[in-house]
């Protein structure tokens, strides 16, 4: 497998956001990254988020965990533009998201729960073709198609259908077109989920370098470890509800981040009621 490469100079969230800063009038430099001011949402009668503030500094790594339903996904798609919530503000680099969703939401990149792709076209074209739709020319959408294909190791299977890919596959050319248009800030679900370890350490590589060019990272993820050495910051989210926040040793404290979190969200059982799984020698 390749070892991870440099993606080219100029795919830097820090020189588009000389450009974006110029098109705002410079009023988004010492902004945070994100900011989620009193997200509500509701599904029926299911209230799925309720009321979450968090605040993403800029130039951050920053986890958001929970436990599975606690409101990850949701928070994350009224984060990133793709559903809106009943109340609340979403501001990214200090400018609303629901007030000028095209300008905003060119500074995102997205990689979502249950990743939905043109899977008709080759990886390639794919990737091409959210270069283009982020208004990137086609020389510059070329060479940067080549760099992250090669960063992903996915170079060799640049020309087949992505109906053709792995899950593993599928989630890291998903994550090249999040990453094609140079986003400032990176918004990824799961983003290790069904890939192999040493295309996660890539991956890994490849953020940390995002992060120390400019760029702001969030991602969620089910793995306490992962997110404690990846990660410089973290929210601990249940049942809609933002149970802690702040850097990864305010909230783990003298522990770790697995049993802070399994402090502050409970629900351990103790299997009572299995005896019949064991085994016996007799």
């Amino acid at each position: 497998m390749a070892a991870p490469t440099d993606i080219a100079s100029d795919i830097t969230p820090e020189a588009e956001a000389s450009r974006t800063d110029a098109a705002y009038g410079g009023a988004m430099s010492n902004a945070p990254a994100l900011e989620l001011r009193g997200l509500w949402r509701k599904f029926g009668d299911k209230i799925a988020v309720s009321g979450i503030d968090i605040v993403v500094p800029a130039g951050s790594f920053y986890g958001l965990v929970g436990p599975n339903g606690a409101g990850k996904t949701t928070t994350l798609s009224m984060a990133t533009g793709l559903l809106q919530p009943d109340f609340g503000t979403v501001l990214v680099h200090g400018h609303d998201l629901w007030a000028s969703p095209v300008e905003v939401k060119a500074m995102l990149g997205v990689l979502p729960d249950g990743v939905r792709l043109f899977d008709r076209l080759t990886g390639e074209q794919l990737i091409t073709y959210a270069g283009l739709l982020q208004g990137l020319d086609r020389e510059t959408v070329a060479a940067r198609t080549t760099d992250l294909l090669a960063a992903l190791d996915l170079t060799a299977d640049a020309t087949k259908l992505v109906v053709e890919y792995s899950a593993g596959m599928t989630k890291k050319v998903a994550l090249a077109c999040a990453l094609v248009h140079a986003p400032r800030l990176l918004v990824l679900d799961e983003p290790f989920e069904a890939v192999d370890p040493v295309s996660a350490a890539n991956i890994r590589d490849i953020l940390g370098s995002y992060v120390r060019s400019g760029g702001t990272v969030i991602v969620s993820s089910h793995v306490m470890d992962l997110v404690q050495r990846m990660c410089d910051h973290v929210a601990v989210i249940a049942a809609g509800h933002v149970l802690a926040a702040g850097t990864i040793d305010e909230v783990r404290g003298d522990g770790s981040l697995e049993d802070r979190f399994v402090d502050l969200v409970g629900g351990r059982v103790s299997g009572e009621g299995l005896a019949w799984l064991r085994t016996s020698s007799a």
